[in-house]
């Protein structure tokens, strides 16, 4: 699926590793590409053993500003779970800005749970 989506051009995804280790520590990556409104949506996970020790924060401005420079993205966005500070704190810290909390807006695990949109535009 991942690769098909990468061909069609709708995402693309990287693996988060330590410098001069290739063992992967969690991924990263556009999805939901919209080219006609320059925008897509990032998403990224890390395995416990490595959150809040800033590769987080190192691997969102990379895959950021590649997306600014290189895809020419206008903007990204950002969907979290509200329940997730962690994930809040580390998107403010590198730019981006809460847009949006949206009640029971997706239906997961047999009920409705809230979605918290945030944004990085270009400058």
């Amino acid at each position: 699926m991942i690769e098909e989506k990468i061909k069609c051009n709708e995402a693309i995804n990287w693996a988060i590793t330590l410098k001069g280790n290739r063992k992967m520590i969690g991924t990263i990556g556009y999805y939901h590409i919209k080219p006609e409104h320059y925008r897509a949506e990032i998403g990224y996970m890390l395995l416990p053993n490595y959150q809040g020790k800033g590769y987080a924060t190192e691997a969102i401005n990379l895959v950021s500003n590649y997306g600014f420079a290189e895809i020419k993205l206008h903007s990204i966005e950002a969907v979290i779970n509200p329940e997730n500070l962690g994930s809040g704190k580390v998107l403010e810290k590198c730019g981006f800005i809460k847009e949006a909390h949206l009640k029971e807006n997706e239906f997961y695990n047999g009920q409705f749970i809230d979605t918290v949109i945030y944004s990085k535009l270009r400058k």
